[in-house]
Formats: structure tokens, C-alpha cells, sequence
């Protein structure tokens, strides 16, 4: 069995690499990434001589490239998490956001059709729904309504893997998450955006008032649950995947500072980004229902083993927030800060 996993060298990419490399060792998984700034090969460096594990650099919005590939692996699965994924990029920079999200996945869809895979499965977002007001979820029947460019390039992908499978009958899932956290999460989001700066006795930048409201879902909790999608979800469905863990931005900023004990004057609210979502809320009912999946860990348990392991990989860190990364915090959040002042 051949799997294909792209953007493996991202957050919830490379966490799901390491996750079925170590359950399957039947299976030969590759790994698919152009290495942006947001893929690292660092998060794969313990699997990197694994029997089963190949990576290989390339693009999803290269064609020639993404087809040699399939005519060279004959893939039985194919597993996209490759995406342009910050909504604060998307702002500066759409186009990337429309070359590597709806057209690699386009050229993923044609390939994985020519070459009779069993299975596409697109990992998508709960940002394709829009926002919530106070109370209600967003199900798998909620109409899209995205609200930034990222959002709507996710969304465009979806209805790409929908109308193949509907045209042409692809065999599809599609997973739509919620916010994830845990190791080897990119230091420009909530979370470990928090924790470094924090460590590090910085400013913490809030966007608005910080009530803005995310449900989290531990990646290793994600994991299990696109295994569960691949291997027994029903062809052409989408599963919604949440945590059941809401919290507003505010309140989880205190929670890091809490825990590594500083002070909530590093607080810093900034000017709110265009376009920002009040509230995220996934109802994972039906693959809760049909497969049988649940959560391991609260938000209470998650969270500590996060800011330890945080803790525990300094050099991980450290090494990818100088240079670019530092340039593009500076000009993200200090602009805003002089647009609030």
C-alpha cells in the first residue's frame, strides 16, 4: 500500500507522517513538500531513515512534477494537507493562497483520477463555513461562506474534490477541522506565538479585544481521526473534526502565561485584522456516530503537554524565528500596534 501524503512537512503534515509511518509499517508513505517557510524537515528528522518513509521536494502546483511522481509510485491513497494556511498572509498576498490551494489542488485531483487512486482525501478547514454568532456549530451541511482569501481558497478546493467526485467519480472524503495546537506548530500562530514570546519576556499581540472564539482540537486527536476518514469514512462524505474545546483568544493567552508564570502585562491588544471571524464552533457528530472517534485529550491536558514540549525544543524554535520569520512578525504586528496607539 502506497500513500501519498503532501505538504508533509508542515504542522499537522508532519505530525500525521510520524503517526503513520509508526502505526503502518505495512505501508510505504511519501511525503510531498516544497518546503516554504512553514514546511520544516526538522519535524521529521527522528522518521527521516524510517523503511517506509520517502520524501521527496517538489510542488502540487507543478504538474510535470506531481505527475512523474504518480506514473513513478503508483499511489493506492492520496492525503493533501499541502495549503498556504495563515489568513494574515492571505490579506498581503492572495495569489499564492489561489496558485497552491485551489490549483495544486487541481492538478492533485487530475493525477489521483489518471492514475486510479482508491482514495483522495482533502484536509480542509472549518474556516470554509464562515463565522458564528454566540451560540450554534457549523455541520457538514452549513453552507461555505468563507471570509478571507484563505478561507475561500479552501473553500474553491472543496468544491474542486466534490466535483470530481460528482464528474468523474473520484473516490473523496473531505475532513474539516477546527483550530489545531501541539509540537511542531509554526511559531507565527496563536499558540506557539504566545509561548515564545512569553518565554522570551515579549509583548503578546491580541488582535481587537481578544474575544474572538476558537474551538481546539489537539493534532495528534486530528490524526486519528483523518486514520479513521481514510480507512472507513463513506465515499463522497465530509467529516467535520472539533474538539469541544471553545475558548476566546484572551483567555487562552492567560492560560500560557498562567502556566509558565509571567506577568498579563506582556499583553499587547492590537489593531483587529480585516475580516477576522467572531467565533468557530465544530459539531462532530457524525464522525463521532459513524466511526467511532474521540477526542484523547481536553483542552486543559493539551495545552500543558504543548507549552512543555515548547519548553523541551528550544533549538527547534529558536531556529526558525530569526531571519524571514523575524522580519514578518515585525511588520505583521508592529504596524498594527502604531494603527491602535
Amino acid at each position: 500500500m502506497k500513500l501519498l501524503i503532501t505538504g508533509g512537512a508542515g504542522f499537522i503534515g508532519s505530525n500525521f507522517v510520524r503517526y503513520m509511518v509508526a502505526k503502518y509499517p505495512q505501508y510505504h508513505i511519501v511525503n510531498l513538500d516544497v518546503l516554504t517557510y512553514a514546511g520544516n524537515l526538522e519535524n521529521l528528522k527522528d522518521i527521516e531513515s524510517a523503511a517506509n518513509y520517502t520524501f521527496v521536494k517538489g510542488d502540487i502546483a507543478d504538474r510535470d512534477c506531481v505527475n512523474d511522481l504518480f506514473e513513478k509510485q503508483r499511489f493506492d491513497y492520496v492525503l493533501n494537507f499541502a495549503a498556504e494556511s495563515h489568513v494574515d498572509r492571505s490579506i498581503t498576498n492572495p495569489d499564492i493562497f489561489v496558485k497552491t490551494n485551489i490549483q495544486g489542488t487541481q492538478i492533485l485531483l487530475d493525477a489521483a483520477k489518471n492514475f486510479n487512486v482508491k482514495k483522495y482525501l482533502q484536509v480542509s478547514t472549518d474556516e470554509v463555513y464562515g463565522t458564528l454568532g454566540e451560540t450554534g456549530y457549523f455541520s457538514e451541511t452549513t453552507p461555505l461562506a468563507p471570509n478571507s482569501p484563505y478561507s475561500a481558497s479552501k473553500a474553491g478546493a472543496d468544491m474542486l474534490v466534490r466535483a470530481y467526485h460528482e464528474t468523474f467519480g473520484l473516490p473523496v472524503n473531505i475532513t474539516r477541522c477546527s483550530n489545531n495546537y501541539g509540537p511542531f506548530h509554526f511559531p507565527e500562530k496563536l499558540i506557539p506565538l504566545m509561548i515564545i514570546n512569553a518565554l522570551n519576556d515579549n509583548q503578546l499581540p491580541i488582535y481587537g479585544n481578544g474575544l474572538n472564539v476558537r474551538d481546539w482540537l489537539h493534532v495528534e486527536d486530528h490524526c486519528q481521526a483523518i486514520d479513521l476518514v481514510l480507512h472507513e469514512g463513506r465515499d463522497g462524505e465530509v467529516y467535520n473534526v472539533g474538539g469541544n474545546n471553545e475558548r476566546t483568544n484572551i483567555d487562552i493567552v492567560k492560560t500560557i502565561l498562567k502556566h509558565l508564570k509571567k506577568p498579563e502585562t506582556l499583553i499587547k491588544f492590537v489593531q483587529d485584522r480585516p475580516g477576522h471571524d467572531l467565533r468557530y464552533a465544530i459539531d462532530a457528530t457524525k464522525l463521532r456516530t459513524e466511526l467511532g472517534w474521540q477526542p484523547n485529550y481536553t483542552f486543559d491536558t493539551g495545552i500543558k503537554q504543548t507549552i512543555e514540549w515548547y519548553l523541551n525544543h528550544r533549538d527547534w524554535w529558536e531556529n526558525i524565528i530569526s531571519g524571514e520569520y523575524q522580519e514578518y512578525f515585525a511588520k505583521q504586528y508592529s504596524e498594527r500596534l502604531e494603527e491602535k496607539q
